[in-house]
């Protein structure tokens, strides 16, 4: 039986979400059919089939969360049909070996509880773990570490029907709580499963909230001036061309400007004044990694949920390219078009919601990055200039940040710049 393993999906994932099976057990299929539909944190895939014959039993179920490595299929071919019974056992048993071996050797935990296996000097490449997808808990450790190393296994066992009395939260495998009553006792219910993209927005989320301590600072900016401009820009034809290289790789998606790509302009810019703002935290070696490239995300609202497509090196783009990226990276993101590339690799992130409404947000950092920048609605308010109250279009900002790597200082420093660039278009030219 050739036992078919989710192969390495490439830049660090580890596991996928099964969406859909395309085949069922006693199907016949030929090597390059459609097996499943997986989506990882990056983006959904079709896995075909290696090999031509026919589906012996399916790995997972949909829903589930399969790891790199963990048999997704057993599928029976041509020359399993003509090995003999010994031989077929004795290669059965080998391949179970070679996935078990290869599971201790890709232990799959977090940062804090390996740094928690090195301090009670355990191998945690030896541990079971009983979290989801077989990660390692800080309660297996503990287990562990009760018992003698005779007993390991054992425990290791006991530890996981215990460990039904908690559960594990999303994002934190050491995390778990006291399950939830039973609702339906006190009025109807509806449950809906927490699936594919919400499912990767819980574990961001959690992981970012808890792991991340943050800090909101929040401003308002005068940016009645600059958006004279970009109406300006948007109303005249020859300006809205210009020379931008990326409009005419798709005609079809003008670069028109929005105030989003004036802020990602301003802040890729103001990041390399301050790089504690691009940059991420490396709990695990206590040393803080500060990124010397400008990768922007923003999010985007899906019919799927939300997704923060990258602008690649941002800070070596002009207003209208940004613009153009920015609608691009946008409409693939909603028709579902969107690669992986183009999902990955962000330093910093920038969140819209004015457009649909709202004063003010204070939005979760998009970890492992450590600070994001979040736009209210704009709208025109009575403001004092010079003793006089007059009318402008004030944009309110929020920025959070991550307090391991800088303080509240910085922070205003930052939204002082941004504030002074935005607010005179001579100023914004002038710097990018």
């Amino acid at each position: 039986m050739y036992a078919f393993k989710l192969p390495d999906l490439g830049e660090g994932i580890q596991e996928g979400e099964l969406l859909e099976w395309h085949v069922k057990e006693g199907d016949a299929v030929q090597e390059d059919d459609p097996l499943c539909d997986l989506e990882t944190d990056k983006a959904a895939v079709t896995i075909p089939s290696p090999k031509t014959g026919t589906v012996h039993r399916l790995g997972a179920r949909v829903g589930a969360m399969v790891q790199v490595g963990q048999v997704l299929v057993e599928i029976r071919t041509a020359e399993d049909a003509d090995l003999p019974a010994t031989e077929a056992s004795r290669a059965g048993d080998r391949s179970k070996s070679s996935g078990d071996a290869e599971r201790v050797a890709r232990a799959i935990a977090a940062p804090a509880v390996r740094r928690m296996a090195r301090e009670m000097d355990i191998d945690i490449n030896q541990v079971s773990g009983t979290g989801p997808g077989g990660r390692v808990t800080a309660e297996d450790l503990a287990a562990v570490d009760r018992q003698p190393d005779t007993d390991k296994s054992e425990k290791s066992s006991e530890t996981a029907t215990t460990s039904d009395e908690t559960v594990q939260v999303s994002g934190i495998p050491f995390l778990v709580t006291a399950p939830l009553p039973d609702f339906s006792e006190q009025g109807p219910v509806k449950t809906v499963p927490i699936r594919s993209l919400r499912r990767k927005t819980a574990d961001k989320t959690v992981t970012s909230s808890i792991l991340v301590p943050h800090v909101a600072h929040m401003d308002e900016i005068d940016v009645t001036e600059l958006e004279k401009l970009r109406q300006t820009y948007n109303n005249h034809p020859k300006l809205r061309l210009g020379t931008d290289p990326e409009f005419e790789k798709d005609p079809a998606t003008p670069a028109s400007l929005t105030l989003l790509a004036f802020v990602i302009k301003a802040v890729s810019h103001l990041l390399k004044s301050y790089p504690a703002f691009n940059a991420s935290v490396d709990s695990d070696q206590m040393q803080i990694i500060h990124k010397q490239f400008y990768h922007i995300g923003f999010a985007a609202d899906t019919p799927r949920g939300l997704v923060v497509p990258v602008i690649r090196d941002a800070d070596r783009l002009g207003t209208a390219a940004l613009g153009y990226r920015i609608r691009h990276l946008a409409r693939a993101a909603r028709e579902g078009t969107i690669t992986r590339e183009d999902l990955t690799g962000g330093t910093f992130s920038v969140t819209n919601v004015g457009a649909i409404g709202g004063t003010h947000v204070v939005p979760v950092i998009n970890y492992p990055e450590t600070a994001i920048l979040g736009l209210g609605r704009m709208e025109k308010k009575p403001v004092v200039r010079n003793d006089e109250i007059v009318i402008r279009q004030m944009l309110p900002l929020t920025l959070c940040f991550d307090h391991r790597v800088t303080d509240g200082a910085q922070a205003a420093r930052f939204m002082k710049d941004l504030k002074a660039m935005m607010e005179d278009p001579v100023v914004f030219a002038t710097h990018t």
